[in-house]
């Protein structure tokens, strides 16, 4: 009995009681006894659905930006909506947690990367650096996604990134390294495990000859893929997956946004770049200009949503986020929040379509922190002049005083100005080195680089700060360039990273942004889970991904 029919049952019984006074003892004792009866709300521990979001790279700090920003940024976008992210809802609403997330066991590292974590996320046993889909012995695990697809239910894979990427490729293939992208393509489409791909990585599913194999171009150019994709190659042979997926495996395929649009059936396999996907700048840029060809993370989730939600046995999904992460290794905050506003847009449109459901589980998390990104205050351009408050505590002996703060602790406005950046720190660098060789950025004078940060951030450098960008290492004799910082360049790894955090540098007193790293940090990462209470409250916790995807695992019923 609930508490409203119990509410109503004493009523009655106490009416009742009015009309016989000398039943009234004999039914107030009635009523006692009812109210000790105890009230159980049958708790939903199982479900048909599962939704794993992830923020690459979204750590804490990150999540952190996108909340100053939406709530406190003075012309934030956000407004119309009350100031709330969608991700603040899925708080509120649901539960919050912690996860640890570097290789699990006493035999792991102290730091994690994409590929390691999305296994263990998607398998629930440690894994070792930068394998996808085994254990630390290198043995095949069936993943979440598998488990699910053997069950009957229906799969799907969306990501800004490539699909062969990392943290995708994680659930639905198994290599002992993230760097075998064609292999990975090859698994995905002949495993029949995944219903709908959506990202980017158009590359390792074209032949290697591509670009001269003009019968091949044809073909393709008939299933509606456009010359952009033509391009180049990553493979090192001659298949063709993009024919093989429609031809043997039943495939329906899209290559933009009016394409995705229009497609029907219960298998897409959807290719919107050669590489990575428009990132949030780009995306926002063609947004106003009327030009976009792809489609935007939150409409790949909602063509997922529409597609899986079909089959009667319910659906696994991930959603990645993953330029988030792309921009932390840039130390770029402003593409950074540019993306954190992307992903929270697909986490909405997730919000919109759960919210009145009780059969799916939605988690949010990401695989780890990148950048150990932060707003810090800072000695430059300290408060030169005070400011006259009428508080009665700004007296001294009975003086008045003026409030100045010893420290600059940076202005909201930043927020603004961060989301208003125009182009990423690989476009500032694109920009700068027009007039010299290709990639020769060492040759770029102070004034091209400050031109160039003008021009596309909402900050000025003098070109003493920006000349700063140019210093590296280059080798006259082998005509190389070795970059590096005079201090932690062991931590800029990736191609041009070192390049992108000296611009961060030469920003970073202005913007009251300081970072840490060109790679990733071992920060516990916040986990947001939204759904059934018997289902996410087991969330709300200090927690590891392994032990995330074993919750997911079992609310799915698939530990059997």
């Amino acid at each position: 009995m609930n508490k409203k029919l119990l509410s109503i049952a004493v009523s009655a019984i106490l009416l009742s009681a009015c009309n016989d006074n000398d039943k009234t003892v004999e039914v107030i004792k009635e009523v006692e006894v009812i109210k000790e009866v105890p009230v159980e709300v049958e708790q939903i521990t199982k479900v048909k659905n599962v939704i794993l979001m992830i923020g690459d790279g979204m750590g804490p700090q990150q999540v952190g930006l996108l909340e100053e920003y939406a709530q406190r940024a003075p012309n934030s976008t956000y407004k119309s909506k009350g100031s709330q992210t969608a991700l603040s809802k899925l708080a509120n609403q649901g539960h919050l947690g912690l996860s640890l997330n570097a290789p699990h066991g006493a035999s792991g590292s102290l730091v994690v990367d994409s590929a390691c974590s999305a296994t263990q996320l998607a398998t629930g046993i440690a894994a070792g650096s930068e394998m996808i889909g085994l254990d630390v012995d290198g043995n095949k695990i069936e993943t979440i996604l598998e488990k699910a697809k053997a069950a009957g239910k229906a799969t799907g894979l969306v990501s800004d990134t490539r699909i062969t990427h990392a943290t995708p490729a994680a659930f639905a293939a198994h290599l002992p390294h993230r760097s075998y992208e064609a292999e990975i393509a090859e698994e995905l489409i002949s495993s029949g495990n995944v219903d709908v791909m959506l990202s980017g990585g158009a590359r390792v599913f074209v032949p290697k000859d591509i670009a001269d194999d003009t019968a091949a171009r044809e073909k393709l150019a008939a299933l509606g893929m456009p010359e952009s994709s033509f391009g180049s190659s990553k493979r090192g042979d001659n298949k063709n997956l993009i024919v093989e997926a429609k031809e043997t495996h039943g495939y329906a395929l899209a290559f933009d946004n009016t394409q995705l649009s229009a497609l029907e059936g219960d298998k897409v396999l959807g290719l919107f770049a050669s590489s990575g996907m428009n990132d949030a700048i780009a995306q926002k840029n063609c947004e106003k200009a009327g030009t976009c060809t792809q489609p935007t993370l939150k409409e790949m989730t909602v063509k997922a949503l529409d597609i899986l939600s079909k089959d009667e046995d319910g659906f696994f999904l991930m959603i990645e986020g993953g330029q988030i992460d792309w921009a932390g290794h840039a130390n770029d905050a402003g593409w950074m929040l540019n993306e954190l506003l992307k992903f929270d847009e697909a986490v909405e449109a997730v919000h919109e379509w759960v919210k009145d459901r009780n059969d799916t589980l939605v988690v949010v998390t990401a695989d780890h922190e990148t950048g150990s990104f932060g707003f810090s205050y800072s000695k430059h351009e300290r408060p030169s002049q005070g400011e006259a408050l009428s508080g009665d505590g700004m007296y001294v002996n009975n003086e008045a005083v003026l409030y100045k703060p010893k420290f600059n602790f940076g202005s909201l406005n930043h927020l603004d100005k961060l989301y208003n950046q125009t182009g990423t720190f690989f476009d500032v660098m694109s920009t700068a080195s027009k007039n010299v060789e290709k990639k020769h950025y060492h040759a770029v004078d102070g004034a091209d680089w400050k031109k160039a940060i003008d021009e596309l951030t909402s900050y000025t450098v003098t070109e003493a700060q920006a000349g700063k960008i140019s210093q590296s290492i280059y080798d006259d004799s082998a005509a190389t360039e070795i970059p590096a910082f005079e201090d932690f360049s062991d931590f800029y790894v990736y191609g041009k990273d070192d390049y992108t955090g000296k611009i961060a540098r030469a920003l970073a007193s202005q913007q009251n942004v300081v970072w840490g790293t060109g790679t990733h940090t071992a920060a516990p990462v916040p986990v947001y889970a939204f759904g059934p209470e018997g289902v996410t409250k087991q969330f709300s916790t200090m927690q590891h991904h392994v032990d995330i995807a074993t919750k997911m695992i079992t609310a799915l019923d698939l530990d059997n």
